[in-house]
């Protein structure tokens, strides 16, 4: 009887438990995010008893409209772990403390607007802004150059259109217009790969000086996107592959947990 009521209790003190470690977990991963508009979290635990333990099969996480600090915005993204052993005494503190690092398989899906709106964030501007590459400041006598009104569009089989514009201290407006394909380097860093200028709507005398910038403009981005920059409190992503899909982006690879933020 008495060991009958002693399962009981264990039982339901593991599915307790199980509760509370989704709900800190859930608040937790808000807080790597400005903003979200949904965090789900699938803690599978069998049984449940494993989880006094610190013991855990599987952690999921999905999440919808997100903001990473304040102005990319991410459509959806998710991670998978396998086992992981946490302290459980942390969750009764409203904190998960892992006893060790742990991976996870994650996905991000980017979309189209998203991405022309981070061009217009401080992050991004910093690296186009007052340009004194030398490809670029041979033709401004000296002068850098900054590139604004920058408008990206997604094409199939991974490449990508980018046009924008700048000015030079003898010629205004002049255009920037390329197609690149998107590829991985490093599983951290986004390349530019084959770009080539797009001329056939640039002006006729302004054709030569604009193949000139684009190519510059081109080498520029190549240098600058860097999952580094975007890795979120306690997590490092890196990217196997990426594909495009219609207006989205889709990046597949891994997630590098350390710990979960502190709430």
């Amino acid at each position: 009887m008495f060991g009958v009521l002693n399962n009981f209790k264990s039982s339901l003190n593991a599915d307790l438990g199980e509760q509370m470690l989704n709900a800190v977990a859930s608040q937790s991963i808000r807080h790597l995010f400005t903003s979200c508009e949904a965090v789900e979290v699938d803690i599978q635990c069998h049984p449940s008893s494993k989880l006094l333990q610190g013991s855990i099969d599987s952690f999921k996480m999905s999440g919808r409209n997100l903001v990473i600090r304040r102005d990319f915005e991410v459509e959806e993204m998710s991670f998978a772990t396998d086992a992981v052993s946490i302290d459980p005494g942390s969750v009764l503190a409203g904190q998960i403390k892992l006893r060790q690092p742990t991976q996870a398989v994650a996905q991000v899906m980017l979309t189209e607007a998203a991405i022309n709106k981070a061009f217009e964030s401080p992050l991004v501007t910093q690296h186009l802004v007052n340009v004194k590459a030398e490809a670029v400041t041979n033709l401004s006598g000296g002068e850098p150059v900054s590139f604004r009104d920058i408008r990206v569009k997604l094409l199939p089989e991974n490449q990508i259109q980018l046009q924008a514009v700048t000015d030079l201290p003898n010629r205004k407006d002049v255009p920037i217009s390329l197609v690149a394909t998107l590829t991985v380097e490093r599983r951290k860093r986004i390349s530019f790969k084959d770009p080539r200028f797009e001329g056939a709507e640039v002006p006729a005398d302004m054709t030569g000086l604009s193949e000139v910038l684009t190519m510059a403009f081109a080498e520029i981005l190549d240098n600058m996107v860097d999952f580094d920059r975007f890795d979120l409190d306690g997590v490092m992503l890196r990217v196997n592959r990426l594909e495009t899909h219609g207006q989205k982006l889709v990046f597949s690879g891994y997630a590098q947990i350390e710990h979960f933020p502190k709430q």
